[in-house]
């Protein structure tokens, strides 16, 4: 029995969708069962990361688990599960933890302590870091319904968008064969591209142009504190000023593992058209 956490979230959806489409017994840990929606026998247990004491039994079964590291906290979680029994886990990490100094990046410090806090438990493990997520750009669906525009800073700031689907499918691999165990993966796209060229495909996905509006980064700052500490708006407008004209890194591990290739961002802007209206 496999236990899935973060199912109701970009990956973990996909995570619970292909291990069912292999035939596995799949468990989903959520906050809120009776508002749960999952495929016919998947089963559903209450139960919070963040708060060790609603896992009583979460873990019951358990072997194999998907880790999704919570905003808050995490590591007391990782404890549990290895108390409860869970040997092997596969953690949706970030590539923050080797791109970017846990001491003063938050980011990186949460996923940092739950990686470290997994390999002191005795844990056998495989840590999934992705870089730049397709899905992080779900966020200009509304200005993009309303105005058909993207209002941002940096628009040539350059990324490595991978779609969910590709974290889940190496996650599935990882969870079902041997081979990765005390493996650290770190996931990307097909190729960089920059925040234009996203803008591009998202408007051919929905048969509409789309206009991207540069934003001086005072504006963008502005916009972005509106959903999300100072601290945490700086660093992601640091990030992109360094990212133009100087492309990240681009593996080929979702093919590696998976034999095929990563999908492209115009796949995902296919995938979610319906977002965007």
């Amino acid at each position: 029995m496999i236990l899935v956490s973060g199912a109701s979230g970009n990956v973990g959806r996909c995570v619970v969708r292909q291990l069912m489409a292999a035939d596995e017994p799949v468990r989903v840990l959520t906050r809120d069962p009776s508002t749960a929606r999952f495929p016919v026998g998947v089963e559903v247990v209450g139960g919070d990361l963040t708060d060790p004491a609603s896992l009583a039994g979460a873990f019951d079964g358990i072997t194999h688990m998907f880790f999704f590291t919570p905003a808050n906290g995490g590591v007391a979680a990782v404890q549990a599960a290895a108390a409860g029994g869970v040997h092997r886990v596969v953690v949706l990490s970030s590539a923050a933890t080797q791109k970017a100094d846990p001491r003063i990046n938050p980011i990186a410090a949460r996923h940092d302590a739950v990686e470290k806090a997994v390999q002191a438990a005795g844990l056998s493990w495989t840590f999934l870091r992705p870089d730049s997520f397709a899905a992080n750009v779900l966020a200009w669906a509304p200005s993009i319904r309303s105005e058909g525009v993207v209002r941002a800073a940096y628009g040539r700031s350059l990324r490595n968008p991978i779609h969910e689907q590709d974290v889940a499918a190496v996650a599935t691999v990882a969870l079902l064969q041997s081979g990765h165990e005390g493996k650290a993966y770190m996931l990307t796209g097909p190729v960089a591209l920059t925040q234009i060229d996203q803008v591009e495909a998202i408007g051919v996905a929905i048969g509409r142009a789309v206009r991207f509006e540069e934003w001086s980064r005072q504006q963008a700052f502005d916009d972005m504190t509106r959903r999300m500490p100072a601290e945490v708006a700086e660093r992601l407008l640091d990030y992109a000023a360094k990212s133009v004209g100087h492309a990240p890194a681009v593996t080929s591990v979702v093919e590696d593992i998976t034999g095929r290739p990563a999908r492209a961002f115009s796949e995902w802007a296919q995938d979610h058209a319906a977002d965007f209206g």
